[in-house]
């Protein structure tokens, strides 16, 4: 996981539509970054639509949501489109920037041990620096949490 006070590192990674998208398109604006494991998986369905109920609220606060996981452009179309999500999805397929940011970690599941995403969420500043990290969020209650930080201008 990431620091706080440290810069985002800067990718490029194709939403749901295809196109390539960089962390530095939105400098100027805070960005909600979550890792989420899987396209239509219950947690990850809380998760992403949560944050679509919310999404006009945070464009109020001045944020963007990106949702990242390692499912295909195709996954992340049907997913957008089945739920109605109004933010970009964008797709890691080689994990390229899950494991830059740290969230490619064992995880033991009725005890077995695997390898996949630890559902985590960065609150990146408008200059791109990590200003919150949170690692092991409950999905149903990540996006109101995130919004209530930004509320608070909250800056740890």
């Amino acid at each position: 996981m990431l620091e706080v006070g440290t810069m985002a590192p800067d990718f490029a990674l194709p939403d749901q539509n295809g196109t390539i998208r960089r962390l530095t398109d939105f400098r100027g604006s805070k960005v909600v970054l979550y890792f989420y494991p899987k396209d239509m998986t219950a947690g990850c369905t809380k998760q992403a639509c949560g944050f679509g109920e919310l999404y006009p609220q945070f464009r109020e606060k001045g944020a963007v949501v990106l949702g990242v996981s390692k499912d295909t452009v195709a996954s992340h179309k049907k997913f957008e489109e089945k739920y109605g999500l109004p933010f970009l999805l964008l797709s890691d397929p080689e994990r390229t920037v899950i494991e830059a940011y740290g969230v490619w970690q064992e995880k033991k599941l009725y005890g077995k041990t695997t390898m996949g995403v630890v559902r985590t969420t960065y609150l990146i500043d408008e200059n791109g620096i990590i200003q919150r990290a949170m690692e092991k969020v409950k999905a149903a209650d990540n996006p109101g949490q995130m919004l209530e930080m930004l509320d608070e201008g909250k800056a740890e």
